[in-house]
């Protein structure tokens, strides 16, 4: 069953130096070998104390009750250079870790390719804090790299996609138009109405498509009359084109989202209803929206043949309805069960959408 479900300024006690990112070799968190930061901080602890030990077996210091006061500044001497002693062993064991959080507050992930080298804490838990950011830092760059990648295609997609319309549609439609009205110059006045009548007619159907275009590129529904009503146009729209039949299960009285949520749900249902029209052959198609007291969840589900086995993660369609999801902090899901049909899930938490 398919489912879809950094240069940085070097510092003084930490340089930060470049390596190339292995995009092909997943990370898994390694055993590294060395001693364990529990031995680091117990050695010297324990170092002081035996130091103490010591010293109060073999100085002849003798405590008397009721505590002299002599006695009791001398203790409190003690311990002061037993406490400045442990200070002193204790800032030479973490002093590395402090150097690699400032060298990992350091990294700037807008500039790319700088990694923690030459950082190496003494302690086995140092290293594989080193190790871990490194890598961390190498998925990061490779998700941006691919999810630049997907918006750009994503972008020049629908630039051509506009591009062909206008010429193909629109540019025809002109030309049309303006044959027809040199004919009705050139014609004889008697003829001349019936001639300016298709004239007429060929620019309201321009008119039409360039309004088909602009709702494409923007909803006006949206904007004018909400959500919810703009997912009924939507709904409408598609099932007056000859596809699947369109059923509705969209919950009224939702709770107040951002601009950029609405849209986001907008376009995931417009994808979900297109790719039901285009590539499933299914006969009938339902848009859900839902609201509880923590989530809005749309679900555009069909009846078609569903997705391939190997359906390609990165399409411009999957890849646009992920990134529009990561701008509102949503989750996106999609499946196709055994039986067929394809289902498209996007949950919005509330505090992400108010």
């Amino acid at each position: 069953m398919p489912s879809i479900s950094a240069d940085a300024k070097p510092s003084d006690d930490a340089p930060v130096r470049p390596r190339r990112a292995d995009s092909r070799r997943p990370f898994t968190p390694s055993r590294t070998r060395g001693v364990s930061l529990l031995w680091w901080v117990l050695l010297p602890n324990a170092g002081v104390l035996v130091v103490g030990f010591v010293l109060l077996a073999v100085t002849p210091i003798t405590i008397s009750a009721p505590i002299e006061a002599d006695q009791l500044a001398l203790l409190f001497a003690g311990l002061a250079v037993l406490v400045a002693a442990n200070v002193v062993l204790l800032r030479r064991v973490l002093g590395p870790l402090f150097a690699l959080a400032d060298t990992m507050s350091a990294v700037d992930p807008d500039r790319p390719g700088r990694r923690l080298v030459g950082v190496t804490p003494r302690s086995a838990e140092g290293r594989a804090l080193a190790e871990s950011f490194n890598s961390m830092l190498d998925r990061l760059e490779r998700a941006r790299r691919e999810a630049a990648r997907a918006a750009l295609a994503a972008q020049e997609a629908e630039r051509v996609r506009v591009a062909r319309e206008l010429h193909d549609e629109i540019g025809q439609t002109l030309t049309a138009v303006m044959l027809q009205a040199e004919r009705a110059a050139d014609e004889d006045p008697a003829r001349a109405a019936t001639a300016l009548g298709q004239v007429a007619e060929a620019v309201h159907a321009s008119l039409d498509e360039l309004r088909r275009i602009a709702r494409e590129l923007r909803p006006e529904a949206l904007d004018d009359l909400g959500l919810v009503n703009a997912l009924i146009a939507l709904c409408s729209r598609v099932d007056a084109q000859g596809g699947p039949r369109v059923r509705r299960d969209l919950d009224s009285g939702l709770p107040p989202m951002t601009r950029e949520t609405e849209l986001v749900i907008y376009r995931v249902a417009q994808e979900g209803l297109t790719n039901a029209l285009r590539h499933s052959g299914a006969a009938t198609a339902t848009v859900s929206l839902k609201h509880d007291a923590r989530m809005i969840a749309l679900t555009v589900s069909d009846d078609g043949r569903g997705m391939p086995e190997l359906l390609p993660a990165a399409t411009a369609g999957i890849a646009g309805m992920r990134e529009r999801a990561l701008l509102v902090g949503a989750r996106l899901s999609i499946r196709s069960p055994p039986e067929g049909g394809t289902e498209i899930r996007l949950t919005v938490p509330l505090e992400e959408s108010s």
